[in-house]
C-alpha cells in the first residue's frame, strides 16, 4: 500500500505527458504549413496530413513538382553555378529592394554566407490561417490562388506588379507570407519561427502588439535553416520606398544597422531612374559592397567609377516596350565586353536577351576601375528606342505568358 502514492504520481505524470503530446500534435507548425502550400508532404504527425488525401491538394502537388523541377533545370541550378563562380566573399546581409516576396531568387543568387535577407516592397505581409480550420471544400480554391499568384515568376523570373496587387488580396490565404512559405519550402528550408514585427521611426524593432508609433514599417520575420542546419533570418518589409515613404519610416535606419551588405535589384520597374527614389538609391550605393542588378536597377551614370568596378554579363537589348525611354547608351557600351550567361533573368527573361551587371566596390588601396562606361554626372534624358509590338499577358493554365 505504501507504493500507491508513487504509482499515482507516476500515472499523473504519464497522463500529463500524453496530454501535452496530444496538444502538440494538434498544433499546425509554420514549417508544415509551408510544405503543404508548396505541395510537399508535412511531417507524419501533422494535423495537415489528412488534407493531403484531398484530390485538390494532390493535383496541386503534381503541378508544383513539375513547375519547380522545370524552373530548377532552366534557371535556378544555373544561377547557383554562376553565383559560385562570380560572387566571391559575399557579406552576411543581402538587401533586395522592390523584391516583392521573391525569396526564391534571393536564395539562388545568395545562398552562400548570407545569414540575413532583407526584402522590401509595397505588398502587405498578410497571414496564413490554420488550414485545418478552413471550410470544407475551400482548400482547392485556396491552393489555386497560390498557384495563380506564382504564375509569372515561375514563367519569367519576376512578379507582374498590377496582377500581384490583385492576387495577394484575394481569398482566405493572402499577402506575401504564403508565397514566402512556398519559396522557403521549395528551396529546402526548414522554418523555425515566424513573427510579425514593426519598426518605429528610429528603426527599432517592436514585436507583437508593442506600440511602434506613427507610420511603422510592418514586416514579418522568419527564422529558418537549410540542410546544413545554419540558422538564418528573412525579413520581408511592407513599406513605401519612395523618398517620402523612407524618410518618414525607420526602414533604412534599420537596414543601416546590418550594412554593409550585398544588394540585388531585379525587375524593379526602372523606379531608381526616377527623382522620387533618390533616397533609397543613395542608400544602396552607400551601403553595398556589391550590387547585382539588371538594367532596371540603378542607372550606370550614378555609380562613381572611382569607387566601383563593373563586370557585365549577358546581353543588353534595352528595355521592353512598357518602359520606353529608359535606354542607356553607356550601358550598351559597357555590355560590348560582357561575358555570356546561360540563364534568363529580369524583364527580358529569355537567356539570349538577359543582362546582369555586377558592381563591386573598390577598397581604398585598389586601383581605379575603367571609367569609360560611366560618369559622375546625372544621366541625360534617355534616347527612346524604336517602338516594339506591345507585350501582352494572357492567362493559360494559371500562368501569364509573354508574347
Amino acid at each position: 500500500m505504501r507504493h500507491l502514492p508513487k504509482i499515482a504520481a507516476l500515472a499523473a505524470t504519464m497522463f500529463l505527458a500524453a496530454a501535452f503530446a496530444t496538444r502538440a500534435a494538434d498544433i499546425v507548425t509554420a514549417d508544415d504549413t509551408a510544405r503543404f502550400l508548396a505541395g510537399m508532404m508535412p511531417s507524419a504527425d501533422s494535423p495537415l496530413m489528412p488534407l493531403t488525401k484531398d484530390p485538390a491538394w494532390q493535383q496541386h502537388a503534381r503541378f508544383f513538382d513539375a513547375a519547380f523541377a522545370q524552373l530548377e533545370q532552366r534557371q535556378l541550378s544555373k544561377i547557383r553555378t554562376w553565383s559560385e563562380a562570380n560572387l566571391a566573399a559575399p557579406r552576411p546581409t543581402m538587401f533586395y529592394m522592390f523584391s516583392g516576396p521573391d525569396f526564391l531568387y534571393a536564395d539562388a543568387f545568395y545562398s552562400k554566407a548570407t545569414t540575413t535577407y532583407v526584402l522590401s516592397a509595397l505588398e502587405p505581409p498578410g497571414s496564413v490561417p490554420d488550414l485545418t480550420r478552413l471550410p470544407r471544400g475551400s482548400i482547392g480554391a485556396a491552393l489555386y490562388n497560390v498557384e495563380h499568384s506564382l504564375g509569372s515568376i515561375l514563367s519569367f523570373s519576376f512578379f507582374i506588379t498590377k496582377k500581384m496587387k490583385v492576387d495577394l488580396r484575394e481569398g482566405q490565404i493572402s499577402g506575401t507570407l504564403p508565397i514566402l512559405y512556398v519559396f522557403l519550402a521549395r528551396s529546402g528550408k526548414t522554418i523555425r519561427e515566424v513573427s510579425p514585427i514593426a519598426l518605429d521611426e528610429g528603426g527599432t524593432v517592436h514585436v507583437a502588439n508593442q506600440d511602434a508609433g506613427k507610420n511603422p514599417a510592418r514586416a514579418v520575420r522568419i527564422v529558418f535553416a537549410g540542410n546544413d542546419g545554419v540558422q538564418k533570418t528573412l525579413y520581408y518589409f511592407s513599406t513605401d520606398l519612395s523618398n517620402s515613404g523612407v524618410r518618414s519610416s525607420g526602414f533604412l535606419k534599420f537596414c543601416a544597422t546590418l550594412a554593409p551588405g550585398n544588394s540585388l535589384i531585379k525587375s524593379a520597374s526602372y523606379l531608381l531612374y526616377s527623382g522620387n527614389f533618390t533616397t533609397v538609391r543613395d542608400f544602396i550605393l552607400a551601403n553595398s559592397s556589391t550590387v547585382l542588378q539588371d538594367d532596371s536597377g540603378i542607372p550606370l551614370a550614378y555609380y562613381n567609377p572611382k569607387k566601383w568596378r563593373f563586370f557585365p554579363f549577358g546581353r543588353y537589348a534595352g528595355p521592353i516596350s512598357e518602359f520606353q525611354g529608359r535606354y542607356q547608351e553607356s550601358y550598351a557600351e559597357l555590355f560590348r565586353r560582357a561575358q555570356p550567361i546561360d540563364f534568363g533573368i529580369g524583364y527580358r527573361w529569355r537567356s539570349h536577351e538577359s543582362n546582369l551587371l555586377l558592381s563591386v566596390r573598390l577598397s581604398p588601396d585598389e586601383p581605379v576601375a575603367d571609367a569609360t562606361s560611366s560618369t559622375d554626372t546625372p544621366p541625360k534624358p534617355p534616347r527612346p528606342k524604336k517602338p516594339r509590338p506591345p507585350a501582352l499577358f494572357e492567362p493559360q493554365r494559371g500562368f501569364f505568358w509573354f508574347r
